[in-house]
């Protein structure tokens, strides 16, 4: 099975769009063709894309996915799922890293990020409401640092997803031709 079926089994289509209410007046910007069509490029971009836009606070990182993918010409359900890599589990070492990566450049660039950086505040009792709020504080409270460390470590992140991806896919389709030199190869009388 080609990685482009074994990817297509997990995103919607066109058809999806078209039929939801909600959607349909955004139909001409959201059925372009190549915000669907998964090749090596598209693939590639919709994976640094959603690594970008993972790192947004909060509960807006499918709709920069989404704003990025109609923007470039990615696709855009690969875009909005590669962003699910950042959750409540994730979030804290994540913006632990991209807090020290803002210190660091920072200290590069001659200033000096004040900010210490604190616990994630926890879920109590499954008060969802009240974490979002502590946690917006938590963030707020870390300031300079990590505003500066978001969009590094988002970046970085976009690098290395869109030449994995790149290599990813090549060596699929090495193999794959390789393995139909092989077939012929085989069914070949010599």
């Amino acid at each position: 099975m080609t990685m482009r079926k074994q990817l297509q089994r997990y995103l919607p289509d066109g058809d999806a769009i078209r039929q939801n209410r909600w959607l349909r007046p955004f139909g001409n910007t959201l059925l372009h063709p190549r915000l669907w069509h998964l090749n090596r490029h598209s693939a590639a971009g919709a994976v640094a894309v959603g690594l970008f836009c993972g790192l947004i606070p909060g509960p807006l990182q499918m709709l920069g996915a989404a704003i990025c993918a109609v923007l470039w010409r990615v696709n855009l359900p690969l875009a909005m799922i590669v962003t699910l890599y950042s959750n409540p589990l994730t979030i804290g070492p994540l913006y632990l890293v991209a807090f020290w990566l803002g210190k660091l450049a920072l200290t590069l660039v001659g200033q000096n990020g004040a900010a210490q950086f604190a616990p994630m505040p926890g879920l109590q009792g499954g008060d969802w409401l009240g974490w979002f709020a502590a946690l917006t504080d938590w963030v707020i409270g870390l300031g300079l640092p990590l505003a500066v460390g978001l969009p590094i470590l988002g970046g970085l992140f976009a690098i290395a997803g869109y030449a994995a991806m790149r290599f990813a896919w090549r060596y699929h389709l090495i193999r794959a031709w390789r393995r139909r030199q092989a077939s012929r190869s085989a069914h070949d009388p010599a």
